[in-house]
């Protein structure tokens, strides 16, 4: 049985902790199966954790064992029902799997992904969580009429964020809010908040460009970022380093 080998790391202030398992030279040479059994041994011991959902998801996704890391979520989510961070990184891994299914597959992942996300808001509303739920509507057709659920979930988050100290990724929920206006044909409150989110975040390259293509350009730009075909970057490491 696989053993995770940790070092004691002196901290500033006297604090002794358990320095990080070492996942990454394995993945590095391709050992997949021993790297994600040493990440699967630590969220084992942190299933709530945010960041080590991720990297795990990170290392699935290099190994292509999509299957094996939403039956590991799933399992982990059974054992610890209000974790919030854990059933948002098991709506991640179906995520992850959507671009490699077929497009009938897909809906269904896409769907699925839905119910976890709505499951760590209902645990604990984190900005994550309603950023990455609204986002999500975003990508349905609009014949679902899910697209006011995603503006709703959007338009929550860039309220919660200004309450707090402003991070880079928060420029997130502009484009995306911008992008679900436009997408609901509210042109000139995407317009709006794109201007917004440029003037919060000059040197953001995505929201500057929004605002200098013509309707056609946006329709295609605003198209292509929302292709489900196309792998959507869930790499959490902001919300940690």
């Amino acid at each position: 049985m696989m053993r995770t080998v940790f070092t004691l790391t002196l901290l500033a202030g006297g604090m002794l902790r358990a320095a990080d398992p070492d996942y990454a030279t394995p993945l590095a040479a391709k050992d997949y199966d021993k790297a994600l059994g040493i990440l699967e041994q630590q969220l084992k011991s942190e299933p709530n954790s945010v960041k080590w959902g991720s990297e795990y998801r990170m290392a699935v996704i290099a190994s292509k064992q999509h299957d094996r890391a939403i039956k590991v979520f799933e399992a982990l989510a059974a054992e610890n029902a209000k974790s919030p961070y854990l059933y948002l990184n098991l709506g991640f891994a179906y995520v992850d799997k959507i671009p490699v299914a077929g497009s009938i597959t897909q809906v269904l992942l896409a769907n699925t992904s839905l119910g976890h996300f709505s499951k760590s808001i209902e645990i604990e509303p984190t900005w994550i969580a309603l950023y990455t739920r609204g986002n999500a509507y975003l990508f349905w057709p609009k014949i679902f009429k899910r697209m006011p659920l995603g503006i709703a979930d959007l338009e929550k988050a860039l309220q919660m964020q200004k309450s707090v100290k402003k991070q880079h990724y928060h420029s997130r929920s502009y484009l995306s809010l911008g992008d679900g206006y436009w997408k609901n044909d509210e042109f000139d409150r995407a317009k709006a908040m794109w201007a917004e989110g440029a003037k919060q975040f000059p040197d953001n390259a995505l929201l500057k460009a929004r605002l200098t293509k013509t309707p056609d350009e946006l329709n295609a730009a605003i198209t292509d970022a929302y292709d489900p075909n196309k792998r959507v970057d869930t790499n959490l490491i902001d919300l940690w380093k």
